[in-house]
């Protein structure tokens, strides 16, 4: 069997370390948890590396990270790029400090600069770093909100955005090529330094990010007038959010901030969840439990990296505190910074707002309202990002808000990442302007509905584990793929779109025409009044994601119509 072949052949590489193949011996004629760890290669996709630590080709280690980094040197040098170097970043996941050790003396040994946070640091400050420093490339050691057996490795380019087409290819050909773990370089840490090539950054970075989301600040002298009267929970989730978040209130003048004492330290094991995903209302549970000790106005979570944001706030007439979707709270958000800058005449006359194809609706209606262009993009932030890298060469718009439904946003161009802590701030602020006319969040967010419709999405994974697992996906997709419906549920299927065949079908008139968009495993289908629901394979987890939205008159029929469109959904994957 191929997987034993390849566990065999780490117990005999003499470039693999002992205390490694010791552990893999510990293991022998375990055949199911070899071939977990060994039936195929952790692969090196566009989103980077994410997998189980341990050891093992299908795990992250210390081999698979540098020869990841070792590819990433080798397009780095062919390319040129090796004198700006590389800004490396990291969470408090297990592993994550060691791997963002070896990865930097990986690149060290190839001649490459590195800059390497002193410390854990988020997402979005690693993304600000890269270009704060002119820097080549970027590195994030981090698996986001995935449970604690997780780690991963991002890759952002010299833009400061997750990498691309061609960059991504081009990466991902060059690990690929990587036959031999002893084609990996490596250097010792006295000698990187003694070389000017191992650099450690900290505060100038952390105070220069701080003072760029400071000058994205709207309404200053509202934040001092309700400051003593708006109290505010927060929790990093064990995560990198702590210090940042903490520095930009304070700074801001927001007096009554609450971090959840339990979770303000960093730990890899996230004790007090069960995994650190602020998309789930179950991590809130100790931040809620204090928020009615505290009356807060406001309660906030950040995930271990600190680019995503979950959101409970209070709604006035019943005092009770409600969750917002990832697509309520980055809304939220656009409304509150396109209305103020309309206000103050800062909207540009070739303004755009940016979405994914798997975001709400509601966008279009803010957009409308704002006059700004609306432009979806395949799910990912990195191609947010890449549309501002455009906007930038070609002058064609002015980037003024872009959000994904997985609870992150970007509120300026100075990162090209989302960004959870500068979500914070705004969502902060956004809370004192409210508080001032008598609103809270919630109470704001119905506002929003009832001057827009009432729009509500959902989203349902379906997890399938291992090698049978990736097989069963891959078969649903193609099921659906090769089963078109004229109608789902009680809607018509107005347009279908298959973006891995580039491919659209127009339902009523029988049109075909193009995406427009990269190549992805990705089915959509517009239904009528305003109704959609899209499927694809996670590119990070083993699932299979969909997702849903509608829009209605009002918050009643929206629930009943998104909830009888879901069972639709659920029946259609099992057929």
């Amino acid at each position: 069997m191929e997987y034993l072949e390849k566990y065999k052949s780490w117990l005999n590489d003499t470039a693999i370390d002992e205390e490694t193949k010791e552990e893999l011996r510990s293991i022998e004629g375990n055949n199911e948890e070899i071939q977990d760890r060994f039936y195929k290669d952790l692969e090196f996709g566009t989103a980077g590396l994410r997998g189980v630590i341990g050891n093992g080709s299908n795990r992250m280690n210390k081999y698979t990270v540098t020869k990841a980094t070792q590819g990433l040197a080798n397009y780095i040098i062919k390319n040129g790029m090796q004198e700006k170097g590389v800004a490396i970043s990291y969470d408090s996941r297990h592993m994550s400090k060691e791997f963002s050790e070896y990865t930097a003396l990986c690149l060290n040994a190839n001649g490459i600069k590195t800059y390497k946070f002193e410390s854990l640091r988020p997402v979005p400050e690693l993304s600000f770093a890269v270009r704060y420093l002119g820097c080549g490339a970027g590195i994030m050691i981090t698996a986001s909100h995935n449970p604690p057996k997780y780690n991963g490795y991002k890759v952002y380019w010299e833009d400061g955005a997750q990498i691309v087409p061609p960059h991504d290819k081009g990466i991902i050909t060059e690990v690929n090529n990587i036959k031999d773990f002893s084609e990996i370089k490596t250097i010792s840490k006295e000698e990187a330094i003694e070389k000017g090539l191992y650099n450690v950054i900290g505060k100038e970075i952390d105070d220069a990010y701080i003072q760029t989301l400071k000058d994205h600040v709207l309404n200053k002298e509202t934040i001092k007038e309700v400051q003593d009267n708006l109290n505010i929970v927060y929790t990093p989730l064990h995560g990198a959010g702590n210090m940042p978040v903490q520095r930009i209130l304070k700074e801001l003048g927001f007096t009554h901030v609450y971090v959840v004492p339990e979770q303000e330290k960093p730990d890899g094991d996230f004790p007090t969840v069960s995994y650190p995903n602020p998309e789930d209302p179950k991590a809130f549970k100790l931040a809620l439990e204090l928020a009615k000790k505290v009356n807060a106005d406001v309660v906030l979570a950040n995930d271990p990296d600190a680019d995503r944001l979950g959101v409970f706030s209070k709604d006035s007439k019943t005092g009770e505190y409600h969750t917002f979707t990832g697509n309520m709270s980055a809304l939220l958000i656009a409304e509150y910074e396109l209305s103020q800058k309309k206000v103050q005449g800062k909207i540009p006359s070739n303004g755009a707002l940016i979405k994914t194809i798997v975001s709400s609706n509601l966008a279009d209606a803010i957009a409308k309202e704002y006059d700004l262009k609306l432009i979806e993009v395949l799910t990912g932030f990195k191609y947010i990002g890449e549309q501002i890298k455009l906007f930038e060469q070609n002058k064609s718009n002015e980037y003024m808000f872009g959000f994904e439904e997985s609870y992150g946003c970007l509120i300026g161009t100075y990162a090209r990442d989302k960004d959870g802590i500068s979500a914070v701030m705004a969502l902060c602020e956004a809370a004192a302007y409210y508080k001032k006319q008598g609103y809270t969040l919630w109470d704001q967010m119905q506002n929003i509905y009832k001057k827009y419709g009432y729009y509500k999405e959902s989203q349902v994974s379906i997890v399938r584990e291992g090698a049978q697992g990736a097989e069963e996906i891959k078969n649903m997709m193609e099921k659906m793929r090769n089963n078109i419906p004229n109608t789902l549920g009680k809607y018509k299927v107005i347009e279908y779109r298959d973006y891995k065949k580039d491919f659209v079908k127009n339902m009523i008139t029988g049109e075909e025409s193009t995406t427009g968009l990269p190549n992805s495993n990705v089915l959509y289908y517009a239904l009528d009044n305003d109704a959609w629901c899209c499927v694809r394979p996670s590119g990070t987890e083993p699932k299979i994601k969909f997702y849903m939205g509608v829009k209605a008159n009002s918050e009643e029929e929206a629930i009943k119509e998104l909830e009888e469109l879901t069972n639709v959904m659920k029946e259609r994957v099992s057929m």
